[in-house]
């Protein structure tokens, strides 16, 4: 029998359970891992183009060979793929090009939308597989008026991910399926106990994978790209009140290690990235009642002819708030909040929600703070 499922295993309790799950509903899954970062020695193993034959490394040193140990108490193929050229140009790359621009980047949307389900998706299909299971905590269906797929809430909302999934299409959606995004993560441990698999009880990570030790300033820094050009840090009037030593170091909303010392909390609230200035003021100063988003995706929907009334989201953790999301010319959208929001910043996500429907999302470009001014 053909294999028609691959399971992109990260060696956490998640991408596990859901093979498990597929295992319990009859399917014929294998595991695969991306191999993010790896030795030259390591490479040279390789028995097929992109697929590493014994070892590979993901973006924690013990992660692929715990995945493979799922796979192996699982009785599954397992597979290793080598993506690191491409997770290097799309993900780590512009990681680094974003702060140093100023700019706040979120990597692990960056990943899902170029590398999990793009890249990785078709090397999967190269092996067989028609369809792609990850451990994500979300939900798909079809609209059965329209045949639309449409991507919803997980039903464990505190684990939720789907902030994360707004860049998938519709091709990308009818191509893979989540396990997991039906269950509680306890429900989601008690299946890997039941399987006894080594990571039913692995703590979770909340670092950047590739930056494990969570200092991605020193991460943007060692990056290679030379040294970043410093700058001035002024107030709301353009007093000068302090000098950094780069846009990376900052981001808005940020209030610890700004380097000035004004007897009162200070707040970054702009990086101007043309002037290489630091706008700090105080807190209410970084809030925001309208942004502009670019290279919108409309997921659950098609894209509207219209303003609609939707929930947006502007971090991941952040609570969803009412607004108004107008259409622009040129794929993006303008967003008009009810109320103010806390320090929205370029470079991070705005994701629209139509009560649990992922409606669309896309790139904050540039935000209007409560005060007025463009960011």
């Amino acid at each position: 029998m053909s294999r028609h499922v691959a399971v992109a295993m990260s060696g956490g309790v998640d991408s596990s359970a859901a093979a498990a799950l597929l295992l319990e509903r009859d399917e014929r899954p294998f595991g695969v891992t991306m191999r993010l970062f790896a030795s030259q020695e390591r490479r040279e193993e390789n028995r097929l183009p992109g697929i590493a034959a014994r070892d590979g490394r993901c973006c924690g040193g013990e992660d692929t060979e715990i995945a493979r140990s799922a796979a192996q108490v699982l009785g599954m193929p397992f597979f290793v793929l080598d993506l690191e050229d491409d997770f290097r140009r799309l993900v780590v790359d512009e990681f680094v090009r974003t702060y140093r621009q100023g700019r706040t980047p979120i990597p692990c949307a960056s990943c899902n939308h170029a590398i999990k389900f793009d890249r990785l998706l078709a090397r999967v299909r190269g092996l067989g597989a028609s369809r792609l299971a990850t451990g994500h905590y979300a939900r798909r269906d079809r609209d059965p008026v329209t045949g639309r797929w449409r991507l919803r809430r997980a039903v464990d909302t505190a684990k939720d991910q789907t902030y994360f999934l707004f860049g998938l299409t519709q091709e990308m959606l009818e191509q893979v399926e989540f396990p997991v995004g039906g269950l509680h993560k306890e429900e989601v441990r008690a299946v890997a106990r039941r399987w006894h698999l080594p990571n039913a009880g692995k703590a979770e990570s909340q670092d950047i994978c590739f930056v494990p030790d969570g200092d991605y300033r020193r991460f943007v820094e060692d990056s290679g790209e030379g040294p970043e050009a410093g700058g001035e840090i002024v107030d709301g009037s353009g007093r000068v009140i302090g000098r950094h030593h780069g846009l990376s170091r900052f981001t808005i909303g940020q209030r610890r290690g700004l380097g000035v010392a004004a007897g009162r909390p200070l707040y970054v609230v702009a990086l101007e990235a043309a002037t290489r200035r630091v706008v700090v003021g105080e807190r209410a100063e970084a809030a925001c009642t309208a942004l502009v988003a670019g290279s919108v995706n409309w997921v659950s929907r098609a894209r509207p002819s219209r303003p609609v009334d939707l929930l947006v989201q502007i971090r991941h953790r952040q609570e969803p708030v009412r607004a108004r999301v107008e259409p622009v010319p040129g794929g993006g959208a303008r967003v008009l909040f009810e109320r103010p929001v806390g320090a929205p910043a370029p470079g991070q996500a705005a994701v629209f929600y139509d009560g649990d429907l992922l409606a669309g999302g896309g790139w904050i470009e540039s935000t209007v703070r409560a005060a007025g001014r463009v960011a």
